[in-house]
């Protein structure tokens, strides 16, 4: 499964938000990069964001994140995990 740079830039906002919290949100400034922007964008229109700047989780998002904040937790480990 390729990773384009579209959903890189996607996965890098997503991890500005706090798993553990749904009550804190980011906002995404008009200085930021191009691709920060198109992201975050595209982030609200598939209804994973609140705002097309940013804002808070949806419920969807929120579940997004807490995938992705596991995956980011497993690729982190430092020890293999052995059966």
């Amino acid at each position: 499964m390729p990773l384009t740079n579209d959903i890189l830039d996607e996965i890098r906002v997503l991890t500005q938000f706090n798993p553990a919290s749904s009550l804190e949100g980011i906002k995404v400034h008009h200085t930021a990069e191009a691709s920060t922007i198109a992201a975050t964008k595209r982030l609200y229109d598939k209804d994973l964001i609140t705002l097309p700047d940013g804002g808070y989780l949806t419920s969807s998002g929120l579940e997004v994140i807490r995938h992705l904040d596991g995956l980011i937790t497993v690729l982190q480990c430092n020890e293999a995990v052995t059966d």
